[in-house]
């Protein structure tokens, strides 16, 4: 079985994918009306690089709309690949990059708030209070706790 012979050496991005997937991440501008209506999905840009290694033509292959299709062309022209030479000539090459645009989730807040009936106050701060319940227990103080979510 033979192997094909790629001649053409392409213009590529130092440290590949990872390095790529960390400059989407530290660079990535959520836009306000996404993060309004709660848009997410992932964006595909297409375009040029020439053998220089710049970015050229970007253009959205698939959108969602809501001003993160501008957002992954920022991105995009941002990028700066490797200059490359094939036998003297620079070759234009096409690329495809998908974007995701994810909301991050935060983490729920838990409030405890402890409240005490007026006959437990009396017993913690040795003042008199009046209330009907208070002069009928002198049993454990009831004491109710209740945690809020938001």
């Amino acid at each position: 079985m033979k192997r094909e012979k790629k001649f053409l050496k392409l213009p590529h991005l130092d440290g590949g994918r990872e390095l790529l997937k960390e400059f989407i991440k530290d660079n990535l501008v959520y836009p306000e009306e996404a993060l309004e209506k709660g848009v997410e999905g992932d964006v595909i840009v297409k375009f040029k690089v020439t053998g220089k290694g710049e970015v050229i033509q970007p253009e959205i292959h698939k959108g969602i709309g809501h001003g993160c299709d501008e957002e992954a062309i920022r991105l995009v022209k941002m990028l700066q690949y490797q200059s490359v030479k094939n036998r003297g000539v620079r070759v234009t090459t096409n690329n495809k990059v998908k974007i995701p645009f994810r909301i991050k989730k935060q983490k729920k807040q838990k409030i405890s708030m402890t409240y005490k009936p007026a006959d437990a106050a009396k017993k913690a701060t040795g003042k008199q209070v009046e209330t009907k319940e208070a002069s009928k227990q002198d049993k454990k103080p009831a004491v109710y706790t209740y945690t809020i979510k938001y």
